[in-house]
């Protein structure tokens, strides 16, 4: 009898060690998304991954500000594994404060993404360009010619330009990226000249800054792509969708560097606990169903080559511009805090 006990007990152990084993496995296949994103079509991205994959998704939903701060305070003992938002500067900025992890190397990563649009801790995901939108009525095509984001301080436009606050992380990003081409001096003067074209103190969001154009409150307004073929869908209301309608859209800077870009982003968190499914989850957004998925849901610009934006991208806002594939976008990060410095000594609101 008590060395059949002694069998149970081992028979017990092992079963012990093998439950545990099988929960390990188990717990293994998950990935954790701390995400700044807010799309309802990017969950349903992530249900196809998980049901392709059998890993699951854990998304911890939030603005940016508060998954950075959580993500840098837990340290080491952060459940994250990947950190999704939706501007290069961000990305930058964390890895600048140590929170991010060498990873993003596979070659699936690098065939898809072009070098200026990633490092090894952080990739693009998808593209957005910062451009300018015009009155047709008000602004002629004489005054366009030629136009760069560096013409925007040009004093034709005083009282005519509306553009987002200089806390805003698209144009910190945007303004960086004239410090990496223009250096500090030259971008702290354009900015006082920016500040003077206002029509008005910085305020919205850059649909907003839209519908001051098409409202006559402004001839010209900067704002991401994406916004503009937004509105016109109609999924926020009639009201922007005819504003969108009053506006066209100008790509700057097409006789030299290219258009200024920027993209969404997803960085790996430095202890990652689950570094492996994280990497194939940026393999998979980087497929083509993913990037058609993104074109034509969010409207942004896809980030491989062989996926078409969406319709309504291609018809407003067209395909033919100069992207800037000379300015890194890991410039923008590390350039960030001057560029605030420059924003708010030209009294950039």
């Amino acid at each position: 009898m008590r060395k059949n006990g002694e069998i149970m007990k081992k028979i017990s152990i092992f079963a012990l060690i093998a439950s545990l084993f099988a929960s390990s496995v188990v717990m293994a296949s998950e990935v954790n998304v701390f995400n700044a994103r807010h799309y309802k079509a990017d969950g349903e991205l992530y249900s196809k991954f998980t049901n392709m994959t059998g890993i699951k998704v854990n998304l911890i939903n939030g603005k940016s500000g508060a998954l950075e701060k959580r993500i840098l305070s837990e340290g080491a003992d952060s459940s994250a594994d990947l950190y999704i938002t939706a501007d290069a500067g961000r990305c930058g900025a964390m890895d600048a404060k140590g929170a991010l992890q060498s990873g993003l190397t596979s070659a699936a990563i690098k065939d898809a993404v072009p070098k200026t649009f990633r490092t090894n801790k952080w990739v693009g995901i998808a593209k957005r360009a910062r451009i300018i939108y015009y009155s047709p009525e008000r602004v002629t095509g004489a005054e366009l010619s030629g136009m760069t984001y560096e013409g925007l301080a040009d004093p034709k436009w005083k009282g005519r330009l509306v553009i987002r606050k200089s806390s805003n992380i698209y144009n910190k990003s945007l303004v960086a990226s004239l410090i990496k081409n223009n250096g500090k001096k030259a971008t702290a003067e354009w900015a006082e000249g920016v500040v003077a074209n206002m029509a008005r103190t910085p305020t919205g969001n850059d649909r907003a800054q839209i519908m001051a154009v098409a409202a006559g409150e402004a001839d010209i307004a900067v704002a991401n792509t994406y916004y503009l073929a937004l509105m016109l869908s109609g999924k926020k209301g009639a009201e922007q969708q005819e504003a969108a309608k009053k506006v066209k859209a100008f790509f700057p800077n097409q006789n030299d560097r290219g258009t200024h870009m920027n993209v969404s982003c997803a960085a790996l968190v430095k202890g990652a606990p689950n570094k492996a499914n994280a990497i194939k989850l940026v393999e998979f957004l980087l497929t083509p169903q993913s990037q058609e998925h993104f074109t034509n849901n969010t409207f942004e610009f896809p980030m491989i080559n062989g996926v078409s934006p969406s319709p309504l991208v291609v018809n407003n806002l067209g395909l033919d511009f100069k992207q800037d594939m000379k300015t890194k976008l890991a410039s923008y990060g590390k350039n960030q805090a001057a560029a605030v410095e420059v924003m708010t000594a030209a009294g950039w609101k």
